[in-house]
């Protein structure tokens, strides 16, 4: 968890794009409108917000059954929280290999490769839910014609990015059904590249297509996308909740659409929390709908830091608990580098 060059950048890249959000509103102006708006939906939104990590919790639980069995929901909801705290307050999503950690302790059967491929399944299925519900987004009639984000219009960015995930999942099932070829090919190149550590590397891989069996089972597979769906449409309710706080009139397809937007801004380099990104990819995605800066960064300002206290101090309670450190986690990732990068 050191911070290296790479974690430097992104912290910069959050710290330029955060001022380049707020250099041109009024913050008094911001202030006015969040003493104005309704308290009472703005302490809603991140209450609602946050119980997409249970959610997310109970999805990981049938993403592991068939390599793991039945794990309680509590060490899944604790290394959940845990994960969420920590690519909160650390860089370069340290929070994922904290999660996959998290659950080899409290569940030893359960190894660290099958964790972290179980963490890919679930972030495959983010995405394609994600782009998805943003492009039904755009079939509502209030969603604005001819908008171009970067040049592109947002229903090929969105296809675009449907597109990208789909392809992964492809290749996530050739490697589930097609298991042995592909662990002959690592064999032989892990043989004439690293013959020291053949069988450490094969067994690597092996654990870690462990995290893809779920995609052998079709019932599973559709119980895992309907806790994702569920997922992103609680979060975008949270969401919505805070539009009407700050008094935006958009539609409920707006949530929608702007969680797209948000998830392909987090996807860059950036700081702890995704500080400026979410600031600037909101404004960016709130002006589709013709809300003007000083009320889309109002909202993204207040909604940002309401949803980041409560799982992080929940995370931050569970890490205790568990007695797990910094020092450890950094060690135990530094241990599978040079296996994850031969």
């Amino acid at each position: 968890m050191k911070l290296d060059w790479k974690s430097g950048l992104g912290i910069a890249f959050s710290a330029v794009l955060l001022w380049w959000t707020l250099r041109g509103v009024n913050l008094s102006e911001v202030w006015t409108v969040l003493r104005t708006s309704n308290v009472l939906l703005f302490v809603l939104s991140p209450i609602v917000g946050t119980c997409i990590f249970p959610l997310r919790a109970r999805r990981w639980r049938t993403i592991l059954e068939p390599v793991a069995g039945r794990i309680p929901f509590g060490p899944l909801w604790r290394s959940t929280a845990i994960g969420m705290m920590m690519n909160n307050v650390f860089p370069l999503r340290a929070g994922e290999f904290a999660r996959a950690f998290s659950i080899t302790r409290e569940v030893p059967r359960v190894a660290i490769t099958t964790a972290l491929g179980s963490l890919a399944v679930d972030r495959i299925f983010d995405a394609i839910v994600i782009f998805a519900m943003m492009f039904a987004a755009m079939l509502d009639p209030r969603f604005p014609s001819g908008v171009k984000l970067a040049g592109r219009t947002v229903p090929e960015l969105a296809q675009f990015g449907v597109g990208a995930m789909l392809a992964l999942l492809v290749v996530c099932y050739a490697m589930v059904m097609q298991a042995p070829r592909v662990l002959s090919m690592v064999r032989r190149v892990a043989h004439r590249v690293l013959p020291r550590f053949e069988d450490v590397v094969v067994g690597f891989v092996e654990n870690a297509m462990g995290g893809l069996a779920v995609l052998r089972d079709g019932r599973r597979f559709l119980a895992v996308l309907a806790w994702a769906i569920a997922h992103w449409a609680v979060n975008a309710i949270a969401m919505y909740i805070g539009f009407l706080a700050v008094g935006m009139d958009v539609p409920l397809s707006a949530a929608f659409f702007l969680q797209g937007v948000v998830a392909l801004a987090v996807a860059l380099p950036s700081s702890p929390g995704f500080f400026g990104v979410f600031e600037l990819s909101s404004v960016l995605g709130l002006a589709v709908y013709g809300i003007g800066d000083k009320l889309a960064v109002s909202w993204a300002l207040a909604y940002h830091l309401l949803s980041f206290i409560p799982i992080t101090i929940i995370g931050a309670v569970y890490f205790a608990r568990l007695g797990l450190s910094v020092g450890t986690l950094s060690g135990k990732s530094t241990a599978l580098a040079p296996i994850d990068h031969p």
